[in-house]
């Protein structure tokens, strides 16, 4: 929302592109940006009123557009005050035209606000044709993290202590167990808002349940809808693949998981769909710790996630029951939940999609590797009790002194030693702050 606010007071505002997957809150994130902020909203969806396509076929010119669209559907722009209408166009990727029409929307009538939202907008944009390159603002809207969990959960005090918190040392029983507590629930019902209210409103696990099994559904129906019928088959595959492939110790995708005999070049155009639709994201493993961090990637080897570490859950088939069983929830699928919720919440917080890092004879992984400024740091996500770093202590070796600073995720308190940073994993939200005091720290200590 604090962003939505910037674009709007921005006076290099463009027509707006909000990204994300379906039913991550795109839609309603929009209507509740207009209702406080806005004297009125002019709604247009392509999906419920195909018809609007009609008036984006024979002109570009955009006041024409808008006349026909309001004279269509009763909705109200204020002309003498276009300040005051939240123009929103939803499921957008149903109009290509409407698509390349924000060209001009920017360009000629920069006055009016227009924002657009819709479900597989990653595939729409991946074909250049559509959109007019510039000439857009995007805003990326991604699962609810824990600290937005917490928050509706009526936790709002243990996401305001790690707001609060300035210095590193250890976060007190009366803070770290509730929190621990907290997290275990939200592995069960991930951060999609509708599953979220499931859980902080009805408390209703199997709601929430079936919550999760019906976007599953959706997203499944999709592969169908919006795809080639030959290409259909090779995503169902690749999607029901990802937790049996994060299941292994080597979290590597190996096509033969998908089909035997199956090989790279069938199914890349596949599984390129997920990671366009936002449904997956991709991790190369990089070859060094370099700049910039994509110069350095090995094409050959990936990691696939899922969006949602609560969605991971549930296509696990691990039973929310998981939740009053000790650790089992980040300890189970070899820690693959844990590594999905890490990377959920590296990936909102830094710029460049975190990259992981092996060597063969012996075999070493350090799970992530992220680029923060000008700095590359190796991350470890530790869910078992042992929290022994053989692969980041053989990482310092080889790279010595271009590693300032190593990072784990665990379940024990938060701490530094010497170069060795360890967060909670309740804390992987502030990472960024955290490892920023870290160097601080770090610099102060070597004066």
């Amino acid at each position: 929302m604090k962003k939505l606010v910037e674009w709007k007071n921005s006076k290099y505002r463009k027509p707006l592109i909000l990204k994300g997957a379906r039913q991550v809150g795109k839609t309603w994130l929009l209507k509740e940006f207009a209702e406080h902020h806005y004297k009125n909203m002019a709604y247009f969806n392509f999906d419920e009123h195909p018809e609007y396509k009609q008036f984006f076929e024979s002109t570009k010119d955009v006041d024409r557009i808008l006349q026909n669209l309001m004279m269509a559907s009763k909705e109200v722009i204020n002309y003498e005050a276009p300040q005051d209408t939240l123009i929103v166009f939803d499921e957008i990727q149903e109009c290509p035209n409407a698509l390349n029409t924000l060209k001009y929307f920017c360009e000629n009538t920069p006055h009016y606000h227009v924002a657009c939202a819709g479900s597989l907008l990653g595939i729409a944009l991946s074909k250049p044709a559509s959109f007019p390159v510039g000439k857009v603002d995007f805003l990326e809207v991604r699962p609810m993290t824990f600290v937005e969990f917490l928050m509706a959960n009526g936790d709002g005090n243990l996401a305001a202590y790690m707001d609060s918190i300035e210095k590193l040392e250890p976060v007190p029983d009366a803070f770290f167990n509730p929190l621990y507590e907290k997290l275990k629930m939200y592995f069960v019902t991930g951060g999609m808002p509708e599953s979220v209210r499931a859980w902080t409103q009805e408390r209703d696990v199997e709601l929430m349940q079936k919550v999760q099994s019906n976007i599953l559904d959706a997203y499944e129906l999709d592969f169908a809808k919006h795809t080639e019928p030959r290409e259909f088959p090779k995503i169902s595959l690749i999607w029901k693949s990802i937790p049996s492939q994060l299941a292994k110790e080597n979290k590597k995708f190996i096509y033969k998981v998908v089909k035997e005999g199956a090989r790279a070049r069938e199914y890349e155009d596949s599984l390129q769909w997920l990671c366009d639709a936002g449904l997956s994201h991709k991790i190369y493993r990089s070859s060094a710790p370099g700049l910039p961090i994509s110069a350095y990637d090995d094409l050959s080897a990936f990691k696939l996630y899922m969006m949602d570490v609560g969605l991971l859950r549930r296509f696990s088939k691990l039973a929310p029951s998981a939740f009053g069983e000790g650790n089992r929830l980040f300890v189970e699928f070899k820690g693959a939940l844990s590594e999905n919720y890490v990377l959920q919440a590296l990936q909102s917080q830094f710029e460049a999609t975190p990259r992981y890092w092996t060597t063969d004879n012996p075999n070493y992984e350090v799970d992530f590797i992220i680029q923060r400024e000008n700095d590359i740091f190796p991350v470890e996500v530790k869910s078992e009790d042992n929290v022994e770093s053989r692969s980041l202590r053989k990482y310092k070796e080889k790279y010595g002194e271009k590693v300032k600073l190593r990072v784990r995720f665990s379940l024990s308190n938060l701490r530094l030693d010497d170069d060795l940073l360890n967060i909670p994993l309740f804390m992987a939200d502030h990472s960024d702050r955290i490892i920023g005091m870290a160097l601080e720290q770090i610099a102060e200590n070597s004066k």
